[in-house]
């Protein structure tokens, strides 16, 4: 999905990406506006809803290092974190260092989803094969 707005004769472009950056995701968990739907509105000058209902939430980008095809595990145990959600990017291969998954946890205040976030990544393990 691509973040494309076209006003007249102009074009704008957010991001060209297939799927949300991890702010979005974040967006997304926190409140039922998307990243896409805000810059829309804003774009088309229509604005916030008059009540937008949010919560506490946050991500933490899961890393992996080496050459192979990542395989995850732990992902039982990282969705035993309370409120946690997890995307796996479905990279086919990694050479160095790249981002292969992010969690994306609410909670109660913007310290515990930190906490979650970073707990329900760290249960999560990536092998290279």
């Amino acid at each position: 999905m691509w973040s494309l707005f076209i006003r007249g004769d102009e074009v704008i472009f957010n991001e060209v990406s297939p799927r949300p950056h991890d702010t979005g995701l974040v967006t997304l968990a926190s409140q039922r506006l998307s990243e896409f739907a805000l810059h829309a509105r804003a774009i088309l000058g229509i604005g916030l809803p008059d009540e937008v209902e949010a919560v506490p939430a946050a991500s933490c980008a899961v890393l992996a290092e080496g050459s192979g095809v990542p395989v995850f595990g732990g992902v039982d145990e990282a969705l035993a974190v309370p409120e946690a959600d997890l995307r796996l990017f479905g990279k086919p291969r990694v050479e160095g260092r790249r981002r292969v998954a992010a969690t994306v946890v609410r909670g109660a205040s913007v310290g515990q989803a930190r906490e979650r976030a970073r707990a329900a990544a760290a249960a999560l393990t990536v092998d290279l094969v």
